[in-house]
């Protein structure tokens, strides 16, 4: 596991902090969203399907502070839109920072390598950057030429700044195992610091909804994309844990948590989860208090829930199973790179 270490203590200090409170919904992961624009249109993602009025608004810094310190989630991750289309982005990132937010600033990595100005590295920031496979098949998932190798030459200009970057990959249905594997090879050549794999969501405002997985479907697949991981033939560093990896391919079977990673966007607070479009509070504390969360999760029975395995739902998940004695010593074989 690629998380670091500094990151692990913390969010272990958390997590123990929540349980001793007696809290039962608490939050691991702030999804901060401060646009919805975007410079690409990717057939997967339905977020600049929004109307123009929306899609012109941005948040401010202070909302988003006051955002982070209403959830007081230990970490944020700022996806969109493309975050670096945001003009006040590197204020956002330093205040996030400054209040010892682990943060994740998710690109698509058009604008990267000419904002790594505006950035300090720090073991509080990681870039994440969007890469659905090699050349071929990332511009294909884009929906244009030539986004591949820019993102590369990104991700190379960032470590050459001394910046932790990690890869965020979506494995949608018609994906080869061995395509993923060789991008997998590819990305750990380049001395990345981690990895971020999912199943992809079918958000109901996506253009192609042809090509999400159903959930047996997701198992098989990541059996034979991880088997050579799992093996221990390919020391392939994951900011995913262990335990959700076993779930992807069947070893695990959990439960979603909806509430571990809320979601903060222009709209407010996004019901019940990241993945639902089903409205907005203006609170955090609403989104907790009102929601029915019996109404969500695999054993609710809601058809929007049955297929879902990702990663925003189910790492919290992960991260608390973790905590369990039996997979504590699992869990920290992986941070030291077992």
């Amino acid at each position: 596991m690629a998380v670091h270490l500094l990151q692990a203590i913390e969010i272990g200090k958390y997590l123990v902090t929540q349980r001793l409170k007696g809290r039962k919904r608490f939050p691991l992961i702030l999804m901060l969203e401060p646009l919805f624009r975007c410079n690409l249109a990717c057939t997967g993602c339905g977020k600049i399907q929004h109307p123009p009025e929306i899609l012109k608004q941005n948040l401010s810094p202070e909302d988003c502070f006051k955002a982070a310190e209403e959830c007081g989630a230990p970490v944020v991750s700022i996806p969109g839109g493309e975050p670096l289309l945001h003009p006040q982005i590197d204020e956002i990132v330093r205040g996030l920072v400054a209040r010892k937010k682990f943060v994740y600033l998710c690109s698509n990595g058009l604008l990267l390598e000419k904002s790594l100005h505006k950035f300090e590295p720090s073991p509080y920031l990681n870039f994440t950057v969007h890469l659905d496979g090699m050349r071929e098949k990332h511009d294909e998932c884009v929906d244009r030429k030539g986004v591949f190798d820019t993102a590369i030459k990104a991700v190379q200009a960032a470590k050459a700044k001394g910046f932790r970057v990690a890869t965020n990959t979506t494995v949608f249905d018609g994906t080869k195992p061995e395509e993923i594997q060789e991008f997998f090879d590819f990305v750990t050549s380049l001395g990345i610091d981690g990895m971020t794999i999912s199943p992809g969501y079918s958000y109901e405002w996506a253009p192609d909804q042809d090509h999400f997985l159903k959930r047996e479907q997701t198992r098989a697949l990541f059996r034979d994309i991880l088997a050579p991981f799992k093996a221990g033939d390919k020391k392939w560093d994951f900011n995913n844990s262990p335990l959700f990896l076993d779930f992807l391919t069947g070893e695990k079977d959990y439960e979603c948590t909806p509430w571990g990673s809320p979601s903060y966007s222009v709209l407010g607070w996004q019901k019940p989860c990241y993945l639902l479009n089903e409205g907005y509070y203006k609170t955090f504390h609403e989104l907790l208090e009102k929601t029915d969360w019996n109404e969500y999760g695999r054993a609710s029975g809601n058809p929007k829930c049955a297929d879902c395995m990702v990663h925003c739902g189910y790492e919290p998940t992960a991260a608390l199973d973790a905590m369990q004695p039996a997979n504590i010593g699992r869990s920290m074989k992986a941070l030291w790179g077992g």
